[in-house]
């Protein structure tokens, strides 16, 4: 039941009380805005095939193959040894982390060659980390710390860097922080680490009681005003500025890796959707009933949390039930519960 009351001129105004009374609805009572049942044990309707390819992908999805993790911390300590390569050690930019640190003592010992000092320092903080934090919390530091120093060596023999490629210092910047936050964005993803001055991080995180963000800028900040000292006011500006954007594009890329959206659908079909959810996507969702405001029919409303990717397929297929579906979407990147591994 509806009511609507205005006054002349068509302005309008509010419904007194025994106008209100008239309209109200029962939820429970009211008439379904939807076709079929709006509840289904999913379970029942998958087979034992489904149910297995179902439990596999999600396995996957909570921890990443052995293979997957290899290779992504491969590729990021490639960019990473990439950016120290070609633009980060010909200009001096002590931005942080190991090769910051390998930078200077370049600088300090002019004989030192600058792979060869970034081997130095990540080898100093391996035997760090084997010593100070457990040895199965920091393998994969370890790996990736032996890994970038080795990718470095192999590059500056294959294509030494002479000097700036771009001839632009702030150019340079801009490519060492995209290929560090690329690099690290790809092995974070996988469930790895890039190493280096993170075992410092984790050393001091075991053995005080230093939060991890103080550490880590702790770490970073006696790297560049180290750079400062040694290069200049000029050198150390750009270290500075590059520490920050270093921080700002890490976080930036990972968190666009990691957002999925909350997706909640009312359609005509719920019955359909949820099928669609638990067989087709391989995911689970979670029903609610409501009521328009305007009808005051009763609905129900399809909450799910989904990839982008299969937010797209959800929004198709509900679609093509029902073209007057609504369906909104909200964005999130920190997600914990089964089926979502970044806990």
């Amino acid at each position: 039941m509806s009511v609507r009351r205005v006054s002349k001129g068509g302005a309008r105004r509010a419904a007194n009380e025994e106008e209100l009374a008239g309209a109200r609805v029962d939820p429970d009572r009211a008439e379904a805005a939807y076709d079929g049942h709006a509840v289904l044990q999913g379970e029942a309707l998958m087979s034992e095939d489904e149910e297995r390819a179902s439990l596999q992908r999600q396995r996957r999805r909570d921890k990443p193959s052995l293979a997957r993790l290899i290779a992504s911390l491969n590729v990021g300590a490639l960019l990473c040894a990439a950016a120290f390569v070609f633009f980060q050690e010909p200009n001096n930019f002590a931005i942080g982390g190991a090769s910051g640190f390998s930078i200077v003592l370049s600088t300090l010992v002019p004989s030192l060659p600058a792979d060869v000092s970034l081997w130095i320092v990540n080898v100093a903080l391996v035997a760090v980390g084997l010593v100070l934090v457990e040895r199965r919390a920091v393998f994969w530091s370890v790996v990736a710390s032996l890994a970038i120093p080795a990718y470095a060596s192999l590059l500056q023999a294959l294509a030494p860097a002479a000097g700036s490629l771009t001839g632009d210092m702030w150019m340079d910047l801009c490519c060492t922080v995209l290929l560090v936050a690329l690099g690290n964005a790809v092995a974070y993803n996988a469930g790895a680490s890039t190493g280096g001055t993170e075992i410092i991080v984790m050393a001091l995180t075991r053995h005080t009681s230093l939060p991890v963000g103080h550490a880590v800028a702790a770490a970073n900040a006696v790297v560049v005003c180290a750079g400062m000292a040694l290069y200049g006011v000029r050198i150390g500006v750009y270290c500075i500025v590059g520490l920050v954007l270093q921080t700002v594009v890490v976080n930036a890329v990972l968190g666009d890796l990691k957002q999925h959206k909350v997706c909640t659908v009312i359609c005509r079909k719920p019955a359909r959707v949820e099928e669609f959810v638990v067989r087709e996507l391989q995911r689970t969702a979670t029903i609610s009933y409501g009521y328009g405001a305007y009808s005051g029919r009763r609905v129900a409303q399809v909450m799910t949390v989904l990839t982008r990717a299969e937010a797209l397929k959800l929004q198709r297929y509900v679609r093509s039930l029902d073209e007057n579906a609504f369906i909104t979407y909200v964005s999130t990147s920190e997600i914990t519960g089964r089926g979502f591994r970044w806990v």
